[in-house]
């Protein structure tokens, strides 16, 4: 989501006659968009702004910009600890962001405006990094309110997008070129509940393969609280939907579940999974998961580990709990040590790099489709990928393959990707 945001940024300030650079220093504009999910997004905003002051002092007219989460959260604070920031602009104040400009320049004064809503879902005004794959946010916003997430007050109650305005925007943006498209959202499983006229996310996706020319359909997030079988059944019916989800399940112990007001247990979860491995044997599934929250012991850390055994997922993004301000979970008791959590924290990296080499293994000696994204930066023979299912793949090939789906030949695996040989 903050990738599509910063996309859309960069299409409005071009929109205004102003242009890329990759050299800081010669900038008329410098833009941080900001996450907020974790306390240390927040330290490393504050020491990017930190490092910025130089750059302020030996050039008083660089407007430096502070957009996103962590704007929308700490609002005029920013400006309060960072007296140079210019402007600081929040989640739904992204179509603003040229008036703000404006306004700084010709007022000569900060500008902090923070609004909850006014979020612009048409995704043709953005300026995309690949001609070939485009981000399409079909929901803003979440109604969860899991007690360790800041995302609702930063982001605002669930919002979906008209599913006709959707189907549009997809079928021209195919018509550009664009042959993988991202659906993405919060929680993608709650799409459609506040329109007036409700379509599911299964409706949703059925009606976007059914566009011509568009080869492959991602999204994400999916919540384990609403992931129904009919998303099951759409993937495994479609070619074009890709065998990968994204299911975060945070916990396996079902007394820290209930602390995080997830709404699920561990066998509500392990039953989705199974569901998924029996129905798309070939799906790939990657996951999010906390270690150390409030009131966590040994055992349930133990069931953690029990889950991602059981799962073997091909990834995990894993998270020491941090606290944010103004969540329930931020009053919580917390009594386990940085020590054993940091302990804990290593020992699931661990268990999950293995199975990742072990589930990346088996697919040596297949050849794949893989759509071809960019040529490596350190080896201009070599070009990356993903797989259907998400999975890197680095190989050698020519700069005409990117943006192409290329079959490839899988020769090696690492934790995090795979090797492999075009097959001509």
């Amino acid at each position: 989501m903050n990738e599509s945001d910063s996309e859309r940024i960069l299409y409005l300030l071009e929109k205004e006659g102003y242009s890329r650079t990759n050299v800081i220093e010669k900038s008329d504009i410098i833009v941080i968009n900001t996450c907020t999910v974790r306390e240390k997004a927040k330290n490393k905003l504050y020491g990017h702004i930190g490092n910025l002051k130089k750059i302020k002092e030996k050039n008083r007219d660089v407007l430096i910009c502070i957009g996103g989460c962590a704007a929308q959260d700490l609002k005029e604070n920013i400006i309060g600890d960072f007296p140079y920031v210019d402007i600081v602009f929040g989640t739904h104040n992204i179509p603003e962001l040229p008036e703000l400009i404006n306004k700084r320049i010709s007022s000569g004064k900060n500008v902090c405006s923070i609004k909850k809503n006014g979020f612009d879902p048409d995704v043709l005004k953005v300026k995309r990094n690949y001609k070939f794959k485009a981000f399409i946010p079909i929901i803003m916003g979440c109604n969860n309110n899991c007690s360790y997430c800041i995302v609702p007050r930063v982001r605002g109650k669930e919002i979906s997008i008209e599913s006709g305005k959707i189907i549009n925007y997809v079928k021209e943006l195919v018509s550009q070129g664009v042959i993988e498209i991202t659906l993405i959202g919060q929680n993608v499983n709650s799409y459609g509940k506040n329109l007036d006229n409700p379509c599911s996310f299964s409706e949703l996706l059925d009606m976007v393969s059914g566009i011509k020319g568009l080869k492959r359909i991602r999204f994400m997030t999916s919540n384990p609280m609403d992931f129904s079988k009919s998303i099951i059944d759409i993937i495994k019916s479609k070619k074009n939907i890709t065998k990968h989800i994204h299911l975060p399940f945070q916990s396996g112990s079902n007394s820290i579940l209930k602390k995080m007001r997830r709404k699920y247990t561990r066998e509500d979860y392990l039953g989705i999974i199974y569901e998924i491995k029996r129905e798309i044997p070939d799906c790939s599934i990657t996951t999010d998961v906390i270690v150390g929250f409030p009131g966590e012991e040994k055992k349930d850390f133990l069931e953690t580990i029990d889950v991602v055994k059981k799962s073997r997922f091909i990834r995990a993004f894993t998270f020491i709990y941090s606290p944010r301000k103004g969540t329930l979970a931020a009053k919580m008791d917390d009594y386990i040590s940085y020590t054993d959590k940091k302990r804990w924290f290593n020992e699931l990296v661990e268990v999950q790099n293995r199975i990742s080499y072990e589930e990346n293994n088996k697919f040596i000696g297949n050849k794949y489709k893989v759509l071809v994204e960019v040529i490596s930066r350190k080896n201009p023979e070599i070009l990356s990928g993903r797989m259907e299912n998400n999975i890197i793949v680095n190989f050698k090939g020519t700069k005409n393959l990117v943006g192409k789906l290329a079959y490839v030949y899988i020769t090696g695996a690492r934790t995090f990707y795979l090797t492999g040989e075009t097959i001509t």
